[in-house]
């Protein structure tokens, strides 16, 4: 007799969820990621949590790294014992990170800690499909991707270096990636610090090989106020130009154009490494600028329904040779 629920482990450990799936939980890929943004911009502050639990020969293991801007600051550290929450978006690294969709608390020493609690929370939406769109039900892809807190009020504090940041009324966001391992190259980007609390973008995408040719798939979601619009191939044409110091994306479909535009503005990238979960070992292969500055324009039917820009957003480009 088939066993449904085993069938389905196997299916989702190659990375894919079956409609009205949960992205954001826990696969049983080789790589489970987790990623916490949050900015002051008042203050002009970003601080970010990254933690990638990965299937090592020995168990589990994790990278748990620490950013912040001003200042370039950066810390990591690799834990022997890590479990991803098996109900939903959460995790845990030894006594270094504890992670979910509604708390952040990172303890990497006397001059590196966060710890930041999310409330009036913005989620992805319960839809089909999540942030990848009807790719999600594909097995084996390289990386799959969701954000799951669009945009989150905090109340907390971190120690960064030698000075306590207070974080209360900064913003969060907060998304997960999954799959084999960090592919060879890809680009992402994120911002919420326009002028309407209520807007925020994120996209991600990289260059895949499908049937013997290169394909260079990459997802918009876009947060209008109570509205989330999701861009996605097949369904949207998009049109990606990333290389160093610049991030353009142009993604439309039958009703929508959303073009993103994003700059360095000569702010220096943190190079932070990413886990080789077989391998148990590491690649600096991250450069991501926290502190970038991001344009969003929005048209519906040819009539642009936001046009704003957003200072410390953050952009990246992942990849074993900077290039464009």
């Amino acid at each position: 007799m088939a066993d449904p629920l085993g069938l389905l482990r196997r299916y989702r450990a190659t990375g894919a969820d079956l409609p009205f799936g949960d992205p954001a939980r826990a696969h049983g890929t080789a790589l489970e990621g987790y990623y916490w943004r949050i900015v002051q911009p008042a203050a002009g502050r970003v601080v970010v949590a990254l933690c990638g639990v990965c299937a090592g020969p020995r168990g589990p293991w994790a990278l748990v790294t620490l950013g912040a801007h001003p200042g370039r600051f950066a810390r990591s550290a690799v834990c022997e014992h890590a479990e991803p929450e098996a109900g939903g978006f959460g995790v845990r690294a030894g006594r270094v990170l504890r992670g979910a969709d509604d708390r952040v608390a990172v303890d990497l020493g006397d001059d590196a800690r966060l710890d930041a609690r999310l409330h009036d929370a913005v989620a992805f939406p319960r839809r089909a499909f999540g942030g990848l769109g009807p790719a999600q039900v594909v097995p084996g892809l390289p990386q799959y991707w969701h954000p799951v807190v669009l945009a989150a009020r905090v109340e907390g504090s971190a120690r960064i270096g030698g000075e306590t940041v207070p974080l209360d009324g900064a913003l969060a966001y907060a998304e997960k990636n999954w799959g084999r391992a960090f592919p060879d190259r890809w680009w992402w980007g994120h911002a919420a610090a326009f002028d309407d609390a209520d807007v925020g973008v994120a996209f991600a995408g990289g260059p895949i090989r499908v049937a013997g040719a290169w394909v260079a798939p990459t997802t918009v979601v876009v947060r209008l106020g109570g509205e989330v619009l999701r861009l996605t191939p097949p369904a949207a044409w998009i049109r990606v130009a990333a290389r160093d110091g610049a991030w353009r994306v142009a993604a439309r479909s039958a009703a929508l154009a959303v073009e993103v535009e994003g700059a360095a503005d000569g702010v220096a990238p943190h190079e932070f490494d990413v886990p080789v979960p077989h391998e148990q070992r590491l690649e600096r292969r991250s450069r991501q600028i926290l502190a970038g500055r991001l344009s969003l324009c929005v048209r519906r039917r040819g009539r642009v329904v936001f046009r704003g820009e957003s200072p410390l957003a953050g952009l990246e480009l992942g990849g074993r040779a900077p290039t464009g």
